[in-house]
């Protein structure tokens, strides 16, 4: 079994308004991966991912390209201690 991780990402870009958070929901489930996501009041979105590493490389990997009308710019990461508190993905507010 593999470890377990935990990242917060920030991604900058044509990011909002595009069903980014939507997406992103949607690809953390199809990786296993739990958490949150949610818009920043400036123009960016910011998640916490957490799961076992390959699925969250996985995430992270997806994140950085993107929704299918979204434009990525940039994905900044701080990978963190899991803690095993999320039972899902959640869209936050």
């Amino acid at each position: 079994m593999s470890e377990q991780v935990a990242v917060h990402l920030t991604i900058a870009g044509k990011v909002q308004g595009v069903f980014f958070r939507v997406e992103t929901q949607k690809t953390a489930g199809r990786f296993g991966v739990v958490g949150w996501v949610r818009n920043r009041a400036d123009g960016t979105v910011e998640s916490l991912a957490e799961g076992f590493k390959e699925d969250v490389d996985a995430f992270v990997a997806w994140c950085r390209e993107g929704a299918p009308i979204s434009h990525v710019d940039r994905v900044d990461l701080e990978w963190k201690t899991y803690t095993g508190k999320f039972g899902r993905f959640d869209i936050t507010y």
